[in-house]
């Protein structure tokens, strides 16, 4: 279902600008030495673009996206939505975890926690919160599902519930931490295209952290690739890949497969040396 034939009631919000200014984070160690996670990382994200953050495992990519987020300091540097500077979790920012299940509140039904996301901040009528809830419920295809509760879904109706939720909210930036990680490898590409659908509808300005090479060159505009710990930019690429997106044959382009190769043998060399064999 594609969400450009949908009606919005709403109109679509303005991506932010999100500059990140060398930033760093240092942590203090279990025998009280200190370990270095981050390390001068300076990105720009645009207005309305997609961007999308790799990196070896372990190499403090959540830690970036946390900081980026507010929802942790850094040791040096600032990050900056618009004009504005991240001290804590901005209005217009939201984060979608990893983890959907433990996000999702059980005790409330499907609207009831889109809902939730944006009663707390929006002063509006009762009515009026459930058109907006049902817009959302409805461009992630479980309009029919408003009154069940999480536990009565599948994993990948409750990551829908979790993304309804997420942009329910109308947020310039959305953040998603590994979002589709932990659902299997067809429902997985369904979320990618409803994400997409999404984001050329309401033109946020998203940053992805993902783990995924051929996630990232799917549905960026951009991909950084951070370095092994402590984590700085070894490169950032343009996809450049045209839009729409289509599942199976933009991943079957040559220039989809070049950049894939590209990427691996980045993520796949050891520090200081060359690229390993991954058999």
């Amino acid at each position: 279902m594609s969400v450009t034939a949908l009606h919005q009631v709403s109109p679509a919000p303005q991506g932010a600008r999100l500059s990140i200014d060398k930033i760093g984070k240092v942590f203090t160690g279990p025998s009280g030495g200190s370990v270095k996670a981050i390390d001068g990382v300076t990105l720009n994200v645009e207005p309305g673009e997609f961007l999308a953050i790799v990196g070896p495992s372990g190499c403090g990519k959540s830690t970036l996206l946390q900081v980026i987020a507010g929802l942790m300091s850094p040791s040096s540097g600032a990050v900056r939505l618009g004009a504005q500077d991240v001290t804590g979790e901005p209005a217009h920012m939201v984060y979608l975890f990893q983890q959907y299940g433990k996000s999702l509140l059980p005790w409330m039904s499907v609207a009831e926690n889109v809902m939730f996301s944006f009663r707390h901040r929006i002063v509006m009528t009762r009515s009026a919160a459930r058109a907006r809830c049902d817009e959302y419920l409805a461009m992630v295809g479980l309009l029919d599902f408003a009154d069940h509760y999480p536990w009565q879904l599948s994993g990948g109706m409750q990551q829908r519930v979790a993304i309804a939720r997420a942009l329910a909210a109308e947020p310039k930036v959305l953040l998603m931490d590994e979002p589709f990680s932990s659902v299997d490898a067809l429902t997985r590409l369904d979320l990618h295209a409803l994400i997409l659908d999404l984001w050329t509808a309401k033109r946020f300005t998203a940053v992805l952290v993902t783990h995924d090479v051929d996630e990232a060159i799917f549905l960026a505009d951009r991909v950084a690739v951070l370095t092994h710990r402590p984590a700085s930019i070894s490169e950032v690429i343009d996809t450049n890949l045209p839009r729409p997106r289509l599942s199976i044959e933009t991943r079957e382009s040559p220039n989809f497969l070049a950049l894939r190769h590209r990427l691996l043998a980045h993520l796949l060399a050891r520090p200081g040396g060359a690229a390993h064999d991954a058999r």
